[in-house]
């Protein structure tokens, strides 16, 4: 069973950010060669922050030398090669990583896009999910797969292509 634990710094009230987020991580999560973990009797957990841009930017800052916002950072907790031996290891409680999403930097992103705030939120959580779960996108081909995997999740969600026009 795998959960995610919202930690909400003062987001949108009328949105329900913990399901929203549940289901984004579990579809996430399903669509990738570690859907064991999903279906796992282990609690697997991904704690999601839901924050400003000053604390997106100083953990930016502190972690990856950059000195200024962005819309999402992962913080995995495995290598990507140790995840599926996490599948049949016996452990009370797997903690996944976690991931922090700036406020400002989201509302302006999802205003630019012409799209509501909830659902630029679910791509930007699928997007660090995969982050965890060892995605990246550093090289082209390893940009769209990753790319191809957030389309593929974003529909099994109802929503639009995140990449599209």
């Amino acid at each position: 069973m795998i959960e995610a634990a919202i930690l909400d710094e003062g987001w949108d009230a009328g949105t329900d950010w913990e399901a929203l987020a549940q289901t984004a991580v579990a579809w996430a999560v399903q669509r990738t060669r570690y859907a064991g973990l999903a279906r796992s009797d282990t609690p697997v957990e991904i704690a999601i922050r839901l924050t400003t841009d000053a604390e997106v930017q100083s953990l930016n800052r502190q972690y990856r030398e950059k000195d200024k916002p962005t819309n999402v950072l992962s913080f995995p907790m495995y290598d990507a090669d140790d995840l599926l031996d996490l599948e049949d290891e016996r452990l009370p409680e797997i903690m996944l990583g976690d991931i922090a999403m700036a406020r400002e930097t989201c509302e302006r992103e999802a205003a630019d896009k012409g799209i509501p705030m909830a659902t630029h939120a679910t791509h930007l959580i699928v997007h660090g999910v995969l982050h965890l779960l060892g995605f990246d996108h550093i090289s082209d081909e390893d940009a769209e797969e990753m790319e191809a995997l957030e389309r593929l999740i974003m529909a099994d969600l109802g929503h639009d292509d995140p990449y599209g026009d």
